[in-house]
Formats: structure tokens, sequence, C-alpha cells
């Protein structure tokens, strides 16, 4: 699995929910074909109101082809 974070910039404007989702899918369409697993949202208290920020979990889909193979041939040696 992996993830990247994001913030909107510190200061004035870091309140903005909005603006802070367009980052985040700016930068999954930036990946090219990604499969999301979770999208976590959280907020730091500052004197400008909450500070948000975004952490986006994925995984690259050959990624997802190589584990699903890793499984069947662990699977078909089980069985013998």
């Amino acid at each position: 699995m992996r993830h990247f974070s994001q913030a909107n910039p510190a200061g004035p404007g870091c309140d903005s929910v909005p603006a802070l989702l367009r980052r985040l899918a700016d930068s999954v369409e930036a990946l090219g074909p990604v499969e999301v697993q979770d999208v976590v949202i959280a907020a730091e208290a500052t004197e400008h109101g909450p500070w948000w920020s975004g952490t986006v979990y994925f995984h690259l889909p050959e990624e997802g082809e190589e584990d699903e193979e890793d499984e069947e041939a662990s699977g078909s040696a089980a069985s013998s």
C-alpha cells in the first residue's frame, strides 16, 4: 500500500475543506490509474481556524495483480 499526505497552505484559507479536496483530487488524477483504498481527513486547530490535511492510501493496478498472482501460486502449492 502506498500513500501521500497533503495540507492546505498554513495561514488564512487553511480552513477550506473544498480547497483540500480539490488538491487531493488533482494529486490522485496526476498519479494515473490507481486504486484508492482510503482517504483520511484531519484538522489541527490554529489561529486561522482548522488547518485541514488529508492522506490518500492507494495501490497501483499492477501491484494488485502481482499480489493476486502470488496468492494463486501459494494456494496452488498448498492444495498440492
